[in-house]
């Protein structure tokens, strides 16, 4: 009988942050049967070390899903770490195999955050094909992979960021709006349409308090809206465990 997939996390920082979201990912991960571990690096390790960690992870029969948690510390360059990591076991999606994989039309495993959006829509039957969607954020963990998935879906998709221009009156002919920039409160009520969906990536903490890049009150225009605690976070996780799990079915398919 087939072992339960093995998720293995690394963290090597110290971001309080980071060490919450490790700890909500083994508890889903536990609850799923999917075994997992942490490894814990202090301050003193080095660039190869941690370079050695991945290799031993990577040649590790019993690892099906590696996760390097970021930010690292500042003595660390995560490029070279999560470019190390084995592209079948990287349930992040990060590594540009799978990047190159999702924007060629054959995804295997894709960064959790758009993927949990994408479960999202499925799941309360929003059919986005044909629709004019903005995304606000064009990083690597949300907008471009979510770019790439809603085109997929026969979307139309315009990738806005920082330097765009009247982004207000972009946002208003959307019928849906992916804020990921990181900017509380930036989307408000003169930026959205009547009955246009909000999906709100952005968590910041504001006077001890976590924000979503919508503005609350643009709950009474929109036709759909996530909360921020509580919506696209936790399905971010989810992901990352359904990612361990694919992961884990397709090496043991091929034998790996």
């Amino acid at each position: 009988m087939p072992k339960a997939p093995k998720l293995v996390f690394v963290q090597a920082g110290d971001d309080p942050a980071s060490a919450s979201y490790v700890k909500s990912k083994g508890r889903l991960a536990k609850r799923a049967g999917v075994r997992h571990e942490t490894l814990v690096l202090d301050e003193t390790v080095t660039q190869g070390e941690l370079m050695e960690l991945i290799a031993t992870l990577n040649a590790d029969p019993d690892v099906d899903g590696i996760l390097v948690q970021l930010p690292l510390y500042g003595h660390l360059d995560p490029t070279p770490v999560l470019d190390a990591i084995d592209p079948d076991k990287d349930v992040d999606g990060f590594h540009p195999v799978n990047v190159g994989r999702l924007w060629s039309g054959r995804p295997f495993l894709v960064p959790a955050t758009p993927a949990g959006l994408m479960r999202i829509l499925e799941h309360y039957q929003f059919d986005v094909e044909g629709r004019d969607v903005v995304i606000v954020g064009r990083s690597n963990l949300v907008g471009k992979p979510a770019a790439a998935m809603l085109l997929a879906r026969h979307a139309t998709v315009t990738l806005a960021h920082s330097r765009t221009r009247d982004l207000a009156a972009l946002c208003r002919r959307a019928d849906m709006i992916v804020a990921a920039a990181g900017r509380p409160g930036m989307i408000v009520p003169a930026m959205v349409r009547a009955g246009a969906i909000l999906l709100d990536v952005g968590q910041s903490s504001v006077a001890g308090a976590l924000r979503g890049d919508v503005a609350p009150e643009v709950a009474e225009v929109a036709g759909a809206m996530t909360p921020t605690p509580g919506g696209t976070g936790p399905m971010t996780v989810a992901m990352v465990v359904a990612n361990t799990v694919k992961a884990a079915a397709a090496r043991q398919e091929t034998g790996a």
